[in-house]
């Protein structure tokens, strides 16, 4: 949904400006934040930086089959926020490689002209795949529009790691191919912003100078992830009230580990007591929905994805919240619905790599245990001392939410990206800082 103003329409010069602190009235910027997943946290940001007076276009892959947040306009929302859903008009095959690449290169050329209709001051991009990114750059750089890259994944390393499984030999070369076309892209951009400082080691080699690099670690809406009894609604229309429930919501695709979760469950077959529900979708919940048919286990349910507006509910229904990623993917990824676990203040059963910055969170506030991914001893083992010690469930539950609290203020977070945007996008009418260009390029 957009506002009826925007739709169709390029921005004009004016913008509300209620709600902006006084001392920067005279720099509202006109943005588009571009998150191809939909997520909710992004959305969120969108709708903080348009109560300080800047013109959000918030736009989103309508087709991309992702949990999405709150992507359509309130009543109480500013008048300066628009958000589009941006659709080629086809299915989105996520799995099918060679589909998926054309998909993500019409798809890039339909961004970068809705951003060439728009004109903003400032792009934001996040979630993108990165041919649709390296278009979107592209036409940027012609535009001169400075483009932020908000690097959720690292994605080119990601790609080298699992087509080199896939596609011995071919699949190296092209993770290469796409390692060198991410860190050409971060090259040419305004600014940066990582997730994790886990990522300034990868960023720093390919030569993204340190000031254009900012972390700002990624959090959960906590007005709209709120804690819900255990008893409510959905948990009634599930069954499941009177037994420990171990929960997993989000994508399950191939960096997910979800035969360790299949291994757990078939620990607890026995015991009526305890059941799983995944509310899920993807790869990893296609196979685990059919392995768990073929074994026989009773106590495993597959459902698909919930209305946003249920998320509160689904999460509350669940004792034990259960998050995932394979090794290889640990130093590429971080799994965000761990922040909406903490938001909800259910503690958190992770198999995810020891370093990973949402295991280091759980760890270290208290809010869940963490465990190898390739040790599904340890995991059972872990899963068992959380079913046997209510107390303990509790406390973590406390601290999950107490940190969620503290960490995930938007009004902080959004006061940092506006520093990220001030240093990217001068007042409009100045001339804009260009960042220095190299030759190496997989621009169009």
């Amino acid at each position: 949904m957009v506002h009826a103003a925007y739709e169709g329409q390029d921005w004009t010069s004016e913008s509300p400006l209620s709600g902006r602190p006084a001392a920067a009235l005279a720099a509202p910027r006109r943005i588009v934040l571009h998150d191809y997943a939909g997520h909710a946290f992004q959305v969120q940001l969108s709708r903080e930086l348009a109560r300080r007076g800047h013109q959000i276009l918030h736009l989103y892959a309508a087709a991309n089959p992702t949990p999405k947040g709150a992507l359509h306009c309130r009543a109480d929302d500013p008048a300066g926020l628009a958000i589009a859903g941006l659709s080629l008009g086809s299915p989105y095959r996520r799995y099918a490689f060679v589909r998926r690449w054309r998909h993500e290169v019409a798809y890039g050329h339909l961004l970068a002209d809705r951003v060439q209709r728009q004109r903003p001051d400032l792009v934001i991009c996040c979630n993108t795949p990165l041919d649709s990114l390296n278009i979107l750059a592209a036409r940027c750089r012609r535009l001169d529009i400075p483009l932020v890259f908000w690097v959720q994944d690292l994605n080119g390393l990601a790609a080298t790691r699992l087509l080199s499984r896939k596609l011995p030999g071919v699949g190296w070369l092209i993770g290469q191919y796409y390692q060198a076309m991410e860190r050409a892209i971060a090259r040419h951009c305004a600014a940066l912003v990582l997730i994790s400082q886990d990522f300034a080691g990868p960023v720093g080699a390919w030569g993204v100078s340190p000031e254009r690099v900012s972390v700002i670690e990624n959090w959960a809406p906590l007005d709209e992830v709120a804690p819900c009894p255990r008893d409510n609604p959905w948990s009634r229309e599930q069954g499941l009230s009177g037994q420990i429930t171990f929960a997993y919501t989000g994508m399950m695709g191939l960096k997910h580990n979800a035969g360790i979760i299949l291994q757990l469950a078939d620990h607890f077959r026995d015991r009526p007591e305890v059941s799983f529900v995944i509310v899920s979708e993807g790869l990893g919940a296609q196979w685990l929905a059919r392995m768990s048919v073929q074994a026989g286990l009773r106590n495993l349910r597959v459902l698909g994805f919930q209305p946003y507006e249920r998320l509160p509910q689904v999460l509350a229904s669940a004792d034990i919240l259960l998050a995932t990623l394979e090794a290889d993917a640990g130093a590429c990824a971080v799994p965000s619905k761990v922040l909406s676990y903490l938001c909800a203040g259910r503690p958190v059963l992770a198999a995810i790599p020891a370093a990973n910055l949402a295991a280091r969170l759980l760890t270290d506030k208290g809010a869940g245990l963490v465990t190898d991914p390739a040790d599904s001893a340890a995991f059972i083992a872990a899963a068992e001392r959380l079913v046997a010690a209510p107390d303990l469930r509790r406390r973590m539950a406390r601290n999950a939410r107490a940190y969620a609290q503290k960490a995930f203020d938007i009004t902080a977070i959004a006061n940092r990206f506006e520093s990220v945007v001030d240093a990217a996008s001068p007042v409009a009418g100045m001339a804009r800082a260009q960042p220095r260009l190299v030759r190496e390029t997989f621009y169009g």
